[in-house]
């Protein structure tokens, strides 16, 4: 039987993700339809797909998570077929049942399996009925926050909250003693509430050392499902996961063999039809024991890795099944080869507790090796509207070892400049010897993080900044001959002096001489011979013969410098502007550590508050920050629930007790 393929797919998400998805629609030589919101007018996979549909305001409840918008512009468009990507409306059942309605085809499972897998107490049910094993836990539909605590130590401490909706981390707690727990639940419901519009939640018996392992299944709509074994996912911050790799360094050949089997029955237990993946937990201590999560009823963010070592492109794979095609591929057909690695880049910054950042993209380095799926390139925007992540960096190697080698290598060698991202925190992660041992479990990121610090400037790095204000002084100086002192028009210009600031560094750098033979003095460091030149973006520096080239971009004051084993941002600062931080005396100000919007205020204003009280909660990029009080005191409330704030506003002022206060 010969299938018709779809000649117009229309693609229901932004980012690196939706990029990825019009490539391979692209090379099956498929029509590719964006869409976009206000905010991404400019995005990269507007300017890369076929055509594009504007679908309404920044926020995404008006726009990508608009179901009526969607349909609409897959239709105005002609598209016979739609796929989601992951995230918004990727594994939401109303969406698919709309596209159904409209003779529009979802590429994806059946609404009854998305429906299904998308209540997690449903799902355990019916997995549990073709014999997945699944966590021992309390799961029943309308537990209330009196069943949770009355059930909880049935189940036994240390338990794990989960929202029952959704997915990503978002509402989970993990909760070590019985006093925790009401807290920890009302904080859930919130979060879920806000990410998916449900609060139901149910516990689960936490794992000790737990690991985070993920079988990709695919099924056809003629009775056949096969696995392309599993990946390990165990490196996670905030439920968050951050590197993912294929095969996992846990796994012999017959656990593979069985965890493969129990992701297949999964799929069977909801008539599954295209791409899924099953979550499992398992114990570091106990291998061959695993435990069901949950089934991703989508494509997953670290699917390159089983691309990369089974050698199928998993997005045709979906596109072919949606068009009605068997799968090309029997269980024993499918072999890996090799080991891949992926890392996520984020927009966030790992030496401010990870905090969102954001702000221009002013260029953007690739690796020379690797696979790089991004959604960004020089002049995007990040904002605080969408999840942070910019990129991922996968490599593919014969063996763990060489994979994990050229992982930071190719991190090293990426850079997106005007924007703080997380890449140096990624090798730091890559070079902990328990990672590199294989030895890994879902809170080894959290139990590093005290140990992680940035790397101080180098004299070279703050002369590199240096050289390039020089010499586009020099080059203005050129440019406006008559208009300069006549000394700088004999090539023995005036010595220039940089005030600069790097992490924790702040040095004066002074610069004599000529591009072609200068001499860079640091004040706290050495006094080195100089050559230096600038073409367009490419800075190269020999500070005492040593050659260095760089990819420059300037933003104000900031100098971002991206050489060959990192990517640091120098700032030109003023005198008055550097000086020690301030420890926190008397009255206090909280103001938003980042972009986004207020979701909870802990206090009444006016209120007594204590040091260490929670008095506002700001959310932007999924992430929840509280600010506490860090003093005792009466509070002045200057923002509610649902304002928007920027990075610095002021939330809240604390006017701290005396003694004559608190008697």
């Amino acid at each position: 039987m010969t299938v018709q393929l779809f000649d117009t797919v229309l693609v229901a998400n932004r980012g690196e993700i939706a990029v990825r998805v019009i490539r391979t629609l692209r090379a099956m030589g498929i029509r590719s339809v964006a869409v976009y919101s206000d905010a991404d007018t400019g995005a990269r996979h507007v300017a890369e797909a076929d055509t594009a549909v504007r679908i309404g305001p920044a926020a995404a409840r008006q726009s990508y998570l608009d179901i009526n918008a969607i349909v609409g512009a897959a239709a105005r468009t002609g598209a016979q077929a739609v796929h989601p990507g992951y995230g918004f409306l990727a594994e939401n059942a109303d969406f698919a049942a709309a596209l159904h309605a409209a003779g529009i085809v979802f590429i994806g499972p059946p609404v009854a399996a998305i429906g299904t897998m998308g209540d997690k107490i449903a799902a355990k049910a019916a997995v549990s009925a073709f014999g997945v094993p699944v966590v021992p836990g309390i799961s029943r539909p309308g537990l209330t926050d009196d069943d949770l605590i009355a059930g909880a130590p049935e189940v036994g401490f240390p338990v794990l909250v989960k929202p029952s909706a959704g997915g990503g981390g978002k509402g989970m707690r993990v909760v070590h003693s019985a006093d925790e727990l009401p807290a920890a639940l009302v904080s859930a419901r919130r979060e879920a509430a806000s990410a998916f519009g449900d609060d139901t939640l149910f516990l689960e018996r936490f794992v000790l050392r737990p690991r985070h392992i993920e079988v990709q299944v695919l099924a056809d709509g003629h009775g056949n499902i096969i696995h392309l074994g599993e990946r390990e996912c165990s490196l996670q911050r905030r439920h968050q996961k951050v590197i993912e790799e294929a095969p996992s360094p846990l796994l012999d050949a017959a656990t593979r063999a069985r965890i493969g089997e129990a992701a297949c029955n999964t799929a069977r237990s909801v008539d599954y039809t295209g791409a899924g993946t099953v979550e499992f937990i398992v114990s570091a201590d106990k291998p061959d024991e695993f435990f069901f999560m949950e089934m991703n009823t989508r494509l997953q963010v670290e699917h390159p890795v089983t691309e990369l070592v089974t050698g199928v492109d998993l997005v045709e794979l979906q596109v072919r099944i949606a068009a009605g095609e068997q799968l090309p591929l029997r269980q024993d057909d499918v072999a890996l080869s090799g080991h891949a690695i992926e890392a996520r880049v984020y927009a966030e910054d790992p030496a401010n507790g990870f905090l969102p950042t954001g702000g221009t993209v002013l260029d953007v380095v690739e690796p020379e090796r690797g696979r790089v799926d991004s959604g960004i390139y020089a002049g995007t925007v990040v904002g605080s509207d969408y999840d942070p992540m910019l990129a991922k960096i996968i490599t593919h190697a014969d063996d763990r070892s060489a994979a994990l080698r050229g992982l930071d290598r190719a991190l090293a060698q990426t850079a997106v400049l005007g924007v703080t991202t997380n890449i140096d925190f990624l090798r730091f992660l890559l070079d902990d010897p328990e990672v590199v041992a294989g030895q890994l479990d879902t809170g080894l990121l959290d139990r590093r993080l005290p140990d992680y610090t940035t790397t101080p400037a180098t004299d070279e790095e703050l002369i590199a900044a240096a050289a390039y204000r020089w010499l586009r002084q020099w080059a203005a100086a050129d440019d406006n001959l008559w208009s300069v002192p006549s000394g700088w028009r004999t090539g023995q210009r005036a010595p220039s002096v940089f005030r600069l600031q790097a992490g924790e560094r702040v040095d004066h750098v002074r610069i004599t001489g000529s591009p072609d033979a200068g001499v860079a003095a640091v004040e706290d460091g050495g006094t080195y011979p100089l050559t230096a030149r600038l073409d367009g973006r490419e800075l190269t520096v020999a500070v005492d013969g040593l050659r260095t080239d760089y990819i420059v971009a300037a933003d104000g004051p900031h100098v971002w410098l991206a050489g060959p084993h990192r990517t640091v941002v120098v700032h030109e600062v003023r005198e008055a502007a550097v000086r020690p931080d301030d420890e926190h005396s008397g009255d206090a100000e909280l103001v938003s550590p980042m972009p986004g919007a207020v979701v909870a205020v802990g206090v009444t204003d006016g209120a007594a508050v204590a040091s260490g009280a929670v008095v506002v909660t700001v959310e932007a990029m999924k992430m929840e920050h509280a600010l506490s009080s860090p003093v005792d005191g009466v509070v002045e409330l200057l923002v509610a629930v649902g304002d928007q704030v920027k990075v610095g506003q002021p939330l809240a002022r604390i006017t701290a007790a005396t003694k004559e206060t608190q008697q």
